[in-house]
């Protein structure tokens, strides 16, 4: 069972969400808040699985609310929702710690896959968010190696360049003919030495470094 979080000022919202995920047998919601304090302060004692958050809320925001959970000493797993424009939040929140983005306008279908996805593991991020990242990182020229990923190992820069290319556990393996136990310690080691909450940011920080294969086409591209 998926235990879901509900974030949203408004009750409207969070009445509709919770009708909706009361539909799927392997989803329940165990708490809502109104705004992003309260979710830290539910979140810290219920310990729900996802956190289903608004981004514009009184108080703290969805943004902020993010960057506090992925602190928790049991961090959520955290899927933005918002109908405000995807490319002024998408990035923030996907620094702040968040593992997947979608637009309230989002169909019901696509709202229960992104929950069930985030809570897997996987990042769900809207067509429109994706559109978004993608002509960013084609515009964009790679800079320097930062500092951080220096101290990876050439095999940890080599994982880090496979989760830059948005690879699971298990193709990682096999790209880098890798079991997949020895893949998730690799994986650790990098979340860790990079200060990274979430495998988003460590592949934004690989991408932005020129990493990984859509890195490398980007940069055949320019000449």
């Amino acid at each position: 069972m998926i235990r879901v979080l509900l974030v949203d000022d408004e009750a409207l919202v969070r009445t509709g969400l919770r009708l909706l995920l009361q539909t799927a047998p392997d989803i329940a919601v165990v708490a809502e808040a109104d705004d992003g304090r309260a979710a830290v302060e539910v979140c810290a004692r219920l310990t729900p699985d996802v956190v289903l958050l608004d981004v514009q809320m009184p108080g703290l925001d969805g943004v902020d609310a993010a960057r506090e959970l992925s602190a928790l000493p049991v961090p959520p797993r955290i899927l933005m929702l918002t109908t405000f424009d995807a490319e002024t939040y998408l990035l923030p929140a996907l620094r702040a710690g968040a593992h997947g983005f979608l637009l309230k306008d989002a169909q019901p279908g696509q709202v229960l896959d992104a929950v069930r996805d985030t809570a897997a593991g996987r990042h769900a991020l809207a067509p429109e968010a994706v559109d978004h990242l993608v002509a960013r990182a084609a515009a964009e020229p790679p800079p320097a190696v930062p500092p951080r990923l220096s101290s990876l190992t050439p095999r940890g820069r080599e994982v880090l360049a496979a989760m830059a290319d948005g690879l699971s556990n298990a193709q990682i393996g096999r790209r880098l003919d890798l079991r997949v136990p020895t893949v998730k310690a690799h994986v650790s080691r990098i979340m860790e030495k990079l200060h990274c909450a979430s495998r988003v940011q460590a592949g934004l920080l690989a991408q932005r470094a020129g990493l990984g294969e859509g890195a490398g086409r980007r940069q055949t591209d320019a000449c």
